[in-house]
């Protein structure tokens, strides 16, 4: 009896596991995928030159300054629901988008380079009538706000790095089409990739619920594509840095402590003469999101480096 309830019990997770993998991609991002959004959500649509883009924005009136917060490689803008809202209550004009290929914005059929995202995000400033922006980006985020520096510096009043992974060295890459045998490879790997996200945190366990909210991702069809591509673009990007010094931008950057998604030792040394004017925080109690990890020394950091650079 006791083995006839095993086979049992393992079918029925079987067969959950397989109704899962069914489902992988099959959500199409169009009109009515949007509608649904927006009943849900406190977010918007932009019509930009490569697609729809999902943004939340608050105290667009304000005169307290600026802020956009761009997002990582795959989790979208609410990873960064907590910076904003803080923002939102300390009374900044703030702003927060999905990128191309994740979260609610489009997955436009073109190379995920740096430069498709960050002209997503300056033609987003730019239909938002923002003048001037602190611009404020999380591990591949970083590199958004660089490429965003080299494109119209102008529209920047300082570049903020958390956990980020733009000094980062890269190897050109020899092809950047992507297969469809490497999308079902990576699609292959969605069971436990949610899990895995637990991996940015120092304490897993203040997260228990963070792979439930990256699990519906999972379901937008072209995002392992837009991951692999993004994959596949990456550059070195030291010339944009050295360009960023010139320039006399302010440059903060924060790390936590326990980090190992990016490791702050393997570029320490370069960053110095990359960035040598930059102001540098450590976090403790904080891996690969300190903002969420430890919010209150984060915020604290955070808030007083905005008001050096805007009052």
């Amino acid at each position: 009896m006791k083995m006839i309830l095993r086979i049992v019990l393992f079918s029925l997770v079987l067969v959950s596991c397989l109704s899962n993998i069914n489902l992988y991609e099959s959500i199409e991002k169009n009109k009515e995928f949007r509608e649904e959004v927006l009943k849900y959500s406190n977010g918007k649509y932009a019509s930009l030159s490569n697609g729809n883009t999902y943004y939340e924005e608050a105290n667009p009136n304000s005169d307290n300054g600026t802020v956009v917060l761009v997002h990582g490689f795959s989790v979208p803008s609410y990873i960064w629901e907590v910076t904003f809202n803080t923002l939102k209550d300390k009374g900044y004009h703030v702003v927060m988008m999905d990128l191309f290929g994740r979260g609610n914005s489009d997955n436009p059929d073109l190379p995920q380079t740096d430069q498709l995202r960050a002209l997503q995000v300056l033609e987003l400033i730019n239909e938002l009538k923002i003048y001037k922006a602190v611009l404020v980006g999380l591990s591949n985020g970083g590199r958004i706000i660089s490429k965003m520096a080299a494109l119209n510096s102008e529209k920047i009043q300082a570049l903020f790095y958390v956990s980020t992974s733009s000094f980062m060295d890269y190897k050109k890459p020899t092809s950047i089409e992507v297969s469809s045998k490497e999308i079902e490879d990576f699609i292959a790997t969605y069971p436990t990739r949610s899990e895995g996200q637990l991996a940015d945190f120092y304490d897993q366990n203040q997260f228990p619920d963070w792979p439930k909210k990256y699990e519906k991702l999972l379901y937008h069809k072209g995002f392992a594509k837009a991951l692999i591509s993004t994959q596949k673009n990456l550059t070195t990007m030291d010339d944009i840095h050295v360009k960023i010094d010139s320039l006399g931008l302010p440059v903060y950057v924060f790390w936590g402590i326990h980090d190992e998604v990016v490791s702050y030792a393997a570029f320490k040394e370069k960053l110095k003469m990359l960035l040598p004017n930059r102001k540098e925080f450590f976090i403790e109690k904080a891996a690969h999101l300190p903002h969420m990890e430890n919010q209150e020394v984060f915020e604290n950091l955070l808030l007083t480096s905005l008001t050096e650079i805007i009052n």
